[in-house]
Parts: structure tokens; sequence; C-alpha cells
């Protein structure tokens, strides 16, 4: 069987691998802007322009441009979700002024909320980090065995890469972090680290790290339950 070859005026796509098919994103009903539609409708996570652009084979120029064109488009149709950048990555957001309703529909969704001591341990490593779990445990004066692995589980903290000179983990916040708070790095956190300590080994528990942390019947009995709530 022989191959025509294309004419000079049809739109050829480089393939770097045989098993991608050509197509010419153009020539789809929406065009650009369908086709990033169709892709983050149907993503869960968000999308890097450079990836999109691969997806597409088109210029990551042409991707971010369209981008920016849905998301003002969107704003001035008044609709119920938005298109936002958070961190480099793209999604869908429901717009803010329906977040009643959305809190009402989600209501016994087990990520809806975090409790007060996760909420609590999460904002100290949120300023404090990199920092280790004796050390929040420190500033909290209890224990955040508990809450760490919820908070692990739900994607909002991680391990970081270097320990600590006795080989203790450190614990970071995660992209997830970021996403969940709307933006775009750690300096838009609104100004509290004022109101922690500024040095933790001013705290009287952190001279000594093996000295037993005070755990109240209630945060045992947190802890317990935060344990078995997965993600």
């Amino acid at each position: 069987m022989t191959h025509q070859l294309p004419q000079k005026d049809e739109a050829v796509v480089k393939i770097d691998h045989p098993d991608e098919i050509a197509f010419d994103v153009n020539s789809l009903p929406g065009g650009l802007k369908g086709a990033l539609e169709a892709i983050l409708i149907t993503c869960t996570d968000p999308q890097s322009v450079k990836k999109l652009a691969y997806l597409l084979s088109v210029s990551e120029k042409e991707v971010q441009e369209t981008l920016e064109k849905l998301k003002i488009e969107y704003l001035e149709q008044q609709r119920g979700f938005i298109l936002s950048e958070v961190g480099g990555m793209w999604r869908f957001y429901s717009a803010p002024e329906y977040g009643e309703i959305i809190s009402q529909y989600i209501v016994g969704n087990s990520e809806s909320k975090l409790s007060i001591a996760a909420l609590e341990t999460l904002a100290i490593i949120a300023y404090r980090q990199p920092i280790s779990r004796s050390e929040v445990a420190s500033v909290r004066g209890v224990n955040v065995d508990g809450v760490s692995r919820t908070l692990l589980q739900r994607g909002l903290i991680a391990e970081a890469k270097e320990k600590t000179d006795n080989g203790a983990v450190n614990y970071v916040t995660t992209p997830l972090f970021l996403e969940k708070l709307g933006i775009s790095s750690l300096e838009q956190l609104e100004p509290l680290a004022p109101f922690l300590p500024s040095d933790i080994s001013d705290i009287p528990e952190f001279e000594d790290i093996r000295k037993p942390v005070r755990k109240s019947a209630e945060d045992e009995e947190l802890a317990e339950l935060e344990s078995d709530i997965q993600e």
C-alpha cells in the first residue's frame, strides 16, 4: 500500500512518538478553546501549560493566551465556575459567590472540614516549615501524631527531603495546600507569623524534646478518630 504525501496547504502535526495520533486541534468544533475545556473538565488535578501544550500539539504561548481569554470570558458571563491558575497550574473551581451553596451540598463529606487540632498543626507547619513533628508538638503542647497522619493522608503536608541534625523528619506544606487556599506561594499567606514564637528553641518544652508532651483525653480521641479518616 502506498501513502500519499500531504499537500502543501494541509496542516501537518509533528509526532515525537510513533504511537501518537496526528491531528489539528483547530479542526475540532471548538478549536483550541473547546479542547482545553474538555481536558480541564475531565481532569481532577490541575494541569500545567506545558502538559496541555504537549497533549494538544500546540505552543505553550497559544495555550497560555487561550486560557487567559477563557478565564476572562467566564468572569464576564458570571458563570457558576471560574478558571484559575494556582501555583502555575490551571483548573476549574466553583465561583466564590456560590460558596454557601457548595458548603451545604458537601455537608457530611469527610474532606469538607479539618478539626481545630489539625488546623492548628497545619498553621504551625505552614509558617515555620521545615519543621519536625517534635517541634510542632512543642509549640502546641500536645501530641500531634494523629493529626500529622491526617494531614499527610490528605496531601496537605509532606516529608521534606532534608532531615534534621538528629535524623528527625521535617514537614513542609504541599502544592495542594496552596491550591486549597487559592494562593500561588507561601509569601501570600496572611501575616500571622509575628504571633508565633520567634525562636522555637525558646519554648521550655523544646529544651528537652525527650520530655513527655502533655496529651489530653480530648486530643487522644481526636487523634484516634482522625487517623481513621481516609482521603
